[in-house]
């Protein structure tokens, strides 16, 4: 997988420039297929730590990304926000 591949998903996918903090390093170890344990406060952006991954693994053949998560309308907004931007999501 080609190391440019989660920044160009983040420019392209989600309209950022740049990772913030800690996530470049977070999204590197998770496209890799680590595991990581992510604390970070409200709007800290832990929703790209695991989306920017598991878009880059599905284009690299790697297969789905399912994430699990008690915050149910949380979940149906990133749906919704994933498939505005044409990343299939349910």
């Amino acid at each position: 997988m080609n190391s440019r591949e989660p920044l160009a998903i983040l420019q392209e996918v989600f309209g950022y420039t740049a990772f913030r903090g800690q996530q470049q390093a977070i999204v590197d170890h998770v496209t890799a297929g680590h595991d990581a344990l992510v604390l970070m406060p409200t709007g800290g952006g832990k929703s790209l730590c695991y989306q920017v991954p598991a878009i880059a693994r599905h284009r690299a053949g790697m297969g789905v990304t399912v994430v699990v998560s008690p915050l149910i309308a949380l979940m149906h907004d990133q749906v919704g926000a994933l498939e505005e931007v044409g990343v299939h999501a349910a």
